[in-house]
């Protein structure tokens, strides 16, 4: 390996070792100074800049700020509940018999004692016929006993006859008697079959279609296996079946106790109704009643509300949306939704403090009021809350607060503009 001089271009002297040079090959060009020096140059050009950035101070934040709405509330609590018929019939055949005819359109309003099946009632003609022959022969045999009744007793009198004749007459007189009876119960009886032909509606509401068509067989009786022929329920008025929590019962309990509201047992609480398709609840009714113990399996209360149905808008099995009144009325505050803030557990809103700096203060809620928020406990109620501009603030900043044009107040359940 072979040594040489090479001069720097600072007019200092390096030593650099390299192989032997191959016979018509060049050496090659050493460019690391070269480098080192541009990269000197160019980090100097940007040093030499005198002009300093400008920094730009944060503008102040604008948020909009209101005082708490004050205002007389009534709390509620929602559950979920089925509509139900307040009555509801199974129209059943009394009498064995062909169906004759159906009276009725299907799904139509009917009233009561309106005429809706009838069975055949030649057969039911017939007997009653029989049955008034057999009366009358009955009729006839009580008069014969009836006679030789008084016959044996006036030859007792005269000593011409036996007091076991006697009693054998009296014996025959109470047998025609009975048969007599038995005849009229047995024509009343061929009366009712024949009433029985004619199937009438027992109460006013809404039919459904008809299950047996004209000349089936219908099976009659007084127990469940006799022919089911038609289901009549009612509509106006109807009712509405939900179920409470064993917390939300002790609760009313307990608010009946002191006072607050009255219990559903002892007055009609109101209750208010909305179906799948309706915003709000529209519907007003009244708990009509309170089922006297609990479910042992669900551990929840059965209770029953009434609803004026006038245009048959609720439907018996359709599911809706039920509130029940749970307060007496208070006076209690109101904020936004868009005023309270998370802060990990706890709820929280900004007020607006002196020198407009923003403090956080904690606060409870209760439930929603006409899209508004109840403020439980934290506010006084003579504060001023931020309810727009909140993600660009944080506590013990300076804001530029914006108060809402009382000229124009906002509609319930909105946020007023500024």
């Amino acid at each position: 390996m072979g040594k040489r001089t090479v001069a720097a271009t600072d007019g200092r002297v390096a030593d650099a070792f390299e192989a032997p040079l191959r016979p018509g090959r060049r050496a090659p060009v050493r460019r690391l100074p070269t480098m080192a020096a541009f990269l000197v140059l160019v980090l100097a050009c940007a040093g030499c800049d005198s002009h300093e950035a400008e920094i730009v101070p944060d503008e102040m934040p604008s948020v909009s700020v209101m005082p708490p709405i004050r205002r007389e509330v009534t709390d509620w609590d929602e559950f979920t509940g089925r509509i139900a018929s307040t009555e509801r019939v199974e129209l059943r055949a009394r009498v064995s018999g062909y169906l004759d005819s159906v009276n009725f359109t299907d799904g139509q309003i009917v009233r009561p004692g309106d005429l809706l099946f009838r069975i055949d009632r030649r057969p039911f003609e017939a007997a009653i016929t029989d049955t008034e022959a057999r009366l009358s022969s009955a009729r006839s045999q009580r008069i014969l006993s009836e006679r030789e009744f008084e016959r044996a007793k006036s030859l007792l009198q005269y000593r011409a006859g036996s007091e076991a004749n006697l009693e054998q007459r009296v014996q025959a007189l109470e047998a025609a008697r009975a048969q007599v009876t038995q005849a009229e119960a047995a024509l009343l009886r061929a009366r009712l079959d024949l009433e029985f032909t004619d199937v009438r509606a027992p109460f006013g509401g809404r039919i459904g279609r008809h299950l047996v068509s004209p000349g089936n067989l219908v099976a009659g009786g007084e127990s469940s296996s006799a022919t089911l022929l038609a289901t009549i329920v009612t509509m106006d008025p109807i009712d509405v079946s939900f179920d409470i929590d064993q917390a939300a019962g002790l609760r009313y309990t307990r608010l009946a106790q002191s006072g607050g509201r009255p219990s559903s047992r002892d007055m009609g609480n109101a209750v208010e109704l909305a179906l799948a398709d309706e915003a709000g609840f529209p519907h007003r009714g009244r708990v009509v009643f309170v089922d006297n113990e609990a479910d042992a399996s669900t551990g929840t209360i059965r209770l029953r509300a009434r609803f004026e149905n006038p245009r048959d808008l609720l439907l018996p099995g359709v599911f809706a949306r039920v509130r029940l009144v749970a307060s007496a009325p208070y006076q209690a505050l109101l904020l936004p939704d868009t005023a309270v803030a998370t802060d990990q557990s706890r709820r929280v809103v900004y007020i607006l403090g002196a020198g407009n700096s923003l403090e956080v203060r904690q606060v409870e809620l209760g439930p929603l009021h006409d899209g508004l928020r109840v403020i439980r406990s934290g506010l006084k109620g003579d504060e001023e809350v931020v309810f727009a501009g909140m993600m660009r603030v944080r506590s013990g900043q300076t804001v530029s607060p914006t108060r809402p044009n009382p000229a124009r107040p906002a509609a319930p359940g909105t946020v007023p503009r500024p």
